[in-house]
């Protein structure tokens, strides 16, 4: 479900909201898929350490605004003081914004998108892994 909402959404910013970029929409599809496969997996690690889901779902601003406020989509980051830029550099979101930028900014895939795409990949695999350790396990 995550990839196909990302699908939508992505022909959402292309034909109804006219979106023109450089690059391909096949990667910026890529990393929308990536950042909804994220955000299960973040979602499955908070859930571990909910009693109920309403605890759950008060993990997610916790989690998610942090990166909001701190990607660059709103304040570049070369502007933030250096605590809050440190943070920012390992965050997530930063990387899928940094992939996006690259995207939009070339026609061709660049060095620097894969390197991002790749960090993104690795924080997606390592959450999992996570997740899937902290899962209650019942036996009969």
């Amino acid at each position: 479900m995550a990839a196909l909402q990302s699908l939508v959404a992505t022909a959402v910013a292309y034909w109804i909201f006219g979106l023109d970029i450089q690059g391909s929409p096949g990667l910026v599809v890529m990393i929308a898929v990536m950042n909804a496969v994220l955000g299960v997996a973040l979602g499955l690690l908070c859930s571990a350490f909910a009693r109920t889901e309403f605890q759950a779902v008060q993990f997610m601003p916790v989690v998610v605004v942090p990166q909001i406020l701190l990607c660059g989509l709103f304040v570049a980051r070369e502007r933030m003081n250096e605590a809050l830029e440190a943070v920012s550099n390992v965050l997530p979101l930063t990387f899928s914004v940094d992939a996006l930028q690259e995207i939009a900014a070339n026609t061709e895939p660049t060095d620097q998108l894969w390197m991002d795409a790749g960090v993104i990949a690795a924080i997606v695999l390592a959450v999992l892994v996570l997740a899937s350790l902290t899962l209650r396990r019942r036996t009969a």
